[in-house]
């Protein structure tokens, strides 16, 4: 899981709760006290601003897409199918509408859908999407054998897509695949050492294959919460139930960056992925 542009990412599982685990400190505001109804406001906002300029003069097939992909960016996911069907009857199917619908059917709940609009992306120039999308759908269903194989079908294709690698590193834990999941997990995090996912998921293997040290060096240079590091080692230890021994698997060659340009240093490759509400972390929207 030709060059591959799914936007926006999510990633294989459903990420980890690290955003619950931030906000679960502070003080509630009266502002607060009807969180649902101020994003329901929000996403209306949203809407009506989207089909406004939707509503404008669109006399180009890419720039109907891009008023989809903002769409989808903001969540509005049922809203962008409408905006699809209105922009395959002007301009035709084409493989760019068909990768905005198997998004939206997937974040939708409608697999069986989304699964069919995956399928018909293989053999065009983005099938990597094809692949990447069913590999998300298999894990999602548990199918983690059936995702590992699909999301390499994937990275084949498009191999330096980092949150592609971060899904593949992540499916491969959730597969017993320990020792195959070290070098995706670490390519991830060196493509993209900034981001949380990456660092998480590394953190993870790291602390599956019993490198606390390294795996707490890790979190410490990017400032990892306390929350978030107890939702990493309770996925750890859930996952690990049967890991292969310390002794099987590679160590992972990490150190500190000197200069303070980047948090993380990775030596030879690096891994990433998330966790979701409580559960062990999972890949790449």
């Amino acid at each position: 899981m030709t060059e591959h542009t799914d936007r926006p990412r999510t990633h294989l599982l459903g990420c980890v709760a690290i955003v619950a685990a931030l906000a679960a400190g502070g003080c509630t505001s009266m502002k607060d006290a009807y969180p649902a109804a101020t994003e329901a406001q929000q996403r209306q906002a949203a809407e009506e601003n989207v089909n406004t300029k939707a509503s404008a003069n669109i006399d180009t097939q890419p720039t109907y897409l891009r008023l989809v992909e903002q769409m989808q960016q903001e969540g509005l996911w049922f809203a962008s199918l409408a905006h699809i069907d209105a922009l395959e009857q002007r301009w035709g199917v084409s493989p760019e509408s068909t990768r905005a619908r198997a998004e939206a059917l997937r974040h939708a709940d409608q697999a069986a859908q989304s699964e069919a609009a995956y399928r018909r992306l293989l053999g065009t120039p983005l099938d990597a999407s094809g692949y990447r999308g069913l590999g998300l759908l298999a894990g999602a269903r548990g199918d983690y054998a059936e995702a590992v194989r699909m999301l390499k079908q994937a990275v084949q294709k498009t191999p330096t897509d980092a949150l592609l690698l971060n899904d593949l590193g992540y499916a491969s834990l959730r597969a017993g695949l320990i020792a195959d999941a070290r070098l995706p997990l670490m390519q991830a995090l060196q493509l993209k050492p900034d981001n949380p996912q990456a660092q998480a998921n590394l953190a993870m293997y790291l602390e599956m294959t019993q490198q606390h040290e390294e795996a707490r060096a890790l979190m410490d240079a990017n400032k990892i919460p306390a929350a978030t590091r107890v939702i990493i080692q309770n996925a750890a230890r859930q996952l690990g139930v049967s890991t292969p021994r310390p002794s099987e698997i590679p160590a992972a060659d990490v150190s500190l960056a000197s200069n303070g340009s980047a948090p993380l240093a990775l030596k030879a490759s690096r891994s990433s992925n998330l966790f979701s509400s409580g559960q062990p972390a999972r890949g790449t929207p």
